[in-house]
Order: structure tokens, then C-alpha cells, then sequence
């Protein structure tokens, strides 16, 4: 899981995400919320709203339409972060909308929304609003996620983050990052830009770039040995300290 840049919405989408919302406000509050998901279902509003919001979510997302829960690529999923089960007046709000694949979505967290016993406040990271790296953190020798505090487990459960392959997937992303710095350190000193390029769009646009940027914070920690206990790992530890290498792939 890693932090997503929310871009603005296009002006034409957010007028029409607003009217919508206004007529949800018109239905019974006890069926609001069917009423609501008929909304989002209607063909007509799913051509002029719903698919033009899934194009803005992937642009929004990592490498190749990355999920935004578990970082697996290619989703075709909206999730509604607060479910409209929860909260139907939030069905076509932009800032409760992200990409999902449809494991995350649909097998997993569904209508699953987590609060605080006392505050109500939710128990799942939303990534475009807050860093899940202050709420998980990542074995890079297992690919596993553990929770670092109460919203990180409740995450972790909720959305399946260690579910089937995903921790081996991890763990060849990892592998991909060692390659690809190896790749970029020969073509520096081969003075071979290309191949440089090539090892940073790589390592940027690949499936789990929740990995690579993972290995790159954790690069900086004083103790940051305790994370590369892999093989490799204090090779790989030591050249993602190199500052052009972080520039390049931190741009």
C-alpha cells in the first residue's frame, strides 16, 4: 500500500457528481441507500460520470492502474472507501473513490468499514489522504504486511493485503529492484543513459511500487539493516543510499 496523490476533479465530473448527490438527499433515509446504488448502476450515469471517474482514479494511480489496497496492477474497480451502505450521500463523492482490483473490492473489503469503539473515526488507511507507511510496514525477506497500529491491522484484514500470492509477488518485486539498481549502477558507469532510464521507469511503473518505496524510506533509517535481511540486502541497502539514484527515482 502506498500514499496516492488525489488529483481535482474536472469541473464537468464534480457538477455532476453534485447534482447526484442532491437527489439522493431527496430519498427516504431508509432507502437511501438502495436508492443510491441504483444511481451508481443507472447505464446512463455509469457513461457520463462513473467511467470518466475510473479514467481520472488511473491516472491518479501507481505503475499500470495499480491497485490502491494491495498494489496488484490492472484494476478496473471503484471502490467506495466509506461503503455507501455506510454513508449512501458519499456515493459520488470524488474524495470517497479509489481504484481498486476486484479481490479488494468485491471479495474482501466490500461493506467492511471498521471504527473506532469511541470516536467512530475509521480503521482503515485511505492512501490518498494519509501515508499507510505510519500504519504498516513491510517484511522485505517475507513480503508480508504487519500492522503497525490498530488502523494498519484493521487494514491488513480487512482488504486482504496478505491473501494468496500477494506476499510472493512482493518478494519478486523486491527481486525486480535489486535487479533493476544493478542495472542502473552498470549503466552509470557505462555512461549509458538509456539504460539508466530504463532501470528507473522499471522500478517506477512496476506492479507493488509499495515495495520499492518501502526499501527506499527504509534506506534512510538509522537502523535501517533490521529490514534488509534478505539476500542482498545490505548490497541493495547501500546503493539506494546513493543520492542520484534517489533523485532519479524519487522525482
Amino acid at each position: 500500500m502506498i500514499r496516492v496523490q488525489r488529483v481535482e476533479l474536472p469541473r464537468q465530473l464534480a457538477v455532476r457528481a453534485v447534482r447526484l448527490t442532491e437527489q439522493i438527499t431527496e430519498f427516504a433515509s431508509d432507502v437511501r441507500a438502495s436508492e443510491a446504488r441504483g444511481l451508481w448502476k443507472n447505464t446512463t450515469h455509469r457513461r457520463n460520470l462513473v467511467t470518466p471517474l475510473r479514467a481520472v482514479l488511473r491516472e491518479m494511480a501507481h505503475g499500470n492502474r495499480c491497485c490502491m489496497y494491495c498494489g496488484d496492477d490492472l484494476s478496473t474497480d471503484i471502490d467506495h472507501f466509506e461503503p455507501i451502505t455506510e454513508n449512501p450521500l458519499r456515493t459520488f463523492d470524488w474524495l470517497n473513490h479509489l481504484l481498486a482490483c476486484s479481490e479488494c473490492n468485491s471479495t474482501h473489503k466490500k461493506d467492511r468499514f471498521p471504527r473506532h469503539s469511541v470516536t467512530g473515526a475509521p480503521l482503515l488507511i485511505d492512501p490518498t489522504a494519509e501515508d499507510p507507511f505510519d500504519h504498516l510496514y513491510l517484511g522485505l525477506d517475507t513480503g508480508l504486511y504487519l500492522g503497525r497500529t490498530e488502523k494498519g491491522r484493521h487494514t491488513e484484514r480487512v482488504c486482504g493485503l496478505n491473501r494468496d500470492d500477494l506476499p510472493e509477488a512482493r518478494c519478486i518485486a523486491r527481486d525486480g529492484v535489486v535487479m533493476c539498481v544493478d542495472g542502473w549502477l552498470s549503466g552509470r558507469e557505462q555512461g549509458n543513459q538509456r539504460k539508466m532510464a530504463i532501470a528507473v521507469r522499471t522500478i517506477r511503473n512496476q506492479p507493488f511500487a509499495d515495495v520499492a518505496q518501502f526499501m527506499l524510506r527504509q534506506a534512510m533509517l538509522p537502523k535501517a539493516s533490521a529490514a534488509f535481511t534478505f539476500d542482498l540486502g545490505e548490497e541493495t541497502l547501500h546503493h539506494l543510499r546513493d543520492p542520484e539514484l534517489r533523485a532519479a527515482l524519487l522525482a
